[in-house]
């Protein structure tokens, strides 16, 4: 089933704020939520990451959950009850009412007015995160938490707001998130529902900061993607979530559409455990199919949200697979991690409502904290950038070669 499936509602968390109005003025005035751990207990010390500037009490009294219940509560549900709240108020899904957060939108205002409204109760929701509950069972191990499964963490969130029709949860490390969006536009393409749900959240944890530093691939100072002296990746935390759904269920309900999901693609190189192949087979099979599906050349393409963690395995891999779809004509490039840190399993679908804040205000999101250029590399956007983005590629590339890209293009009536 062909349809053009349309994105109409975006909610945000992220250590450059809580929500889409944070998110924006941060992004623009290049200011990076890295910075020392404040709330994590038990990590390697000093060793910077971009954590979400809320205690778990703090994000619980804005979603509206009791304060007395938020040490009970995975920090990757809270973060997801806030992202999910802020998009289902945009695109008119209703579930409990919405957090004081998701008032403040960067977005067009007007659909609340609107007629249409859903229930998220007949609607899928797909979550992304591979740490879940990981938190909680740190704080009782050698006992594991209940709540510390991943499709328990979506679960939680999920029947806070009021259920939904059927969680799923899906764990592929850094490229869960994105992944998470594909499967929900399968659904929608399939014909089994005309709306869905889908992100991902990730809060950061002990086991998480330690087996990151086991790799080696932790940089003590702020990352620096694509530079000659990026020496490793930053952790963070957050979530987003996006409402999908197909364009005649919109435009019946009467909600305004923000941008299309027009093409997306999967792949999987097997290549390593954790590295990513020199030539970037993986991730330039999945912009290639990305590409083939919205029906684009690499001509159309206005701007590149790179997965670029900073590691020097991977920028370098990133870059093959770039030069290689686009040859000589490479579109302005950058990666926003230098703002909210590496957020594996969600930083897909948070850089994907970067790309839709991008694509709304027309600029390209600068490189931060890049100075010295790498043969090796693609060189990012770095200088201010005011631009109209018709179509924007966003990559997410996981351990073991799982590597997928989405196409976001710009909506036309």
């Amino acid at each position: 089933m062909n349809k053009r499936l349309v994105i109409t509602g975006a909610g945000v968390v992220s250590a450059i704020g809580c929500g889409k109005a944070a998110s924006l003025n941060a992004l623009r005035s290049c200011r990076s939520g890295i910075g020392p751990v404040t709330y994590l207990k038990g990590g390697p010390e000093g060793l910077p990451a971009g954590e979400v500037h809320l205690s778990n009490e703090e994000m619980a009294a804005l979603a509206g959950i009791q304060v007395a219940e938020a040490s009970a509560w995975p920090r990757t549900s809270l973060m997801s009850v806030l992202a999910l709240q802020e998009a289902l108020e945009q695109a008119l899904i209703s579930g409990r009412e919405a957090s004081p957060s998701a008032k403040n939108n960067a977005d067009a205002p007007g659909n609340a007015s609107l007629p249409g409204q859903l229930s998220l109760q007949n609607i899928p929701v797909i979550g992304g995160t591979t740490v879940g509950g990981m938190d909680l069972t740190e704080k009782i191990y050698p006992k594991v938490s209940p709540l510390h499964g991943c499709g328990t963490s979506t679960d939680l969130a999920v029947e806070f707001l009021g259920g939904c029709k059927g969680a799923t949860t899906v764990s592929t490390a850094c490229s869960s998130a994105t992944n998470a969006i594909i499967y929900g536009a399968n659904l929608l393409r399939s014909g089994k529902c005309e709306c869905v749900v889908c992100g991902g959240s990730e809060s950061l944890s002990a086991y998480h900061f330690h087996g990151f530093n086991s790799l080696m691939i932790l940089d003590r100072e702020p990352c620096r993607p694509f530079d000659a002296s990026r020496a490793g990746l930053n952790l963070g935390e957050g979530a987003a979530y996006l409402v999908l759904e197909t364009e005649e269920s919109a435009l019946r309900r009467g909600v305004k559409p923000i941008a299309v999901l027009s093409g997306w693609g999967n792949a999987c190189d097997a290549f390593h455990q954790t590295a990513s192949s020199p030539e970037g087979e993986g991730a330039f099979l999945a912009m290639q199919k990305a590409l083939g599906m919205a029906g684009l050349e690499p001509s159309a393409v206005d701007y590149v949200n790179a997965h670029g963690t900073g590691t020097p395995n991977n920028d370098a891999s990133e870059s093959a697979a770039i030069r290689r779809i686009f040859g000589d004509a490479v579109p302005p490039v950058s990666s926003t991690k230098p703002f909210t840190g590496h957020t594996t399993s969600a930083s897909g679908s948070i850089k994907a409502v970067f790309c839709l804040l991008a694509m709304q205000h027309g600029f390209v999101p600068r490189q931060l904290n890049w100075s010295t250029p790498d043969p090796a590399c693609v060189v990012p956007q770095v200088e201010p950038l005011q631009k109209e983005l018709r179509h924007i590629v966003c990559n997410a590339f996981g351990f073991g070669g799982n590597d997928s890209s989405i196409i976001l293009s710009a909506y036309d009536a």
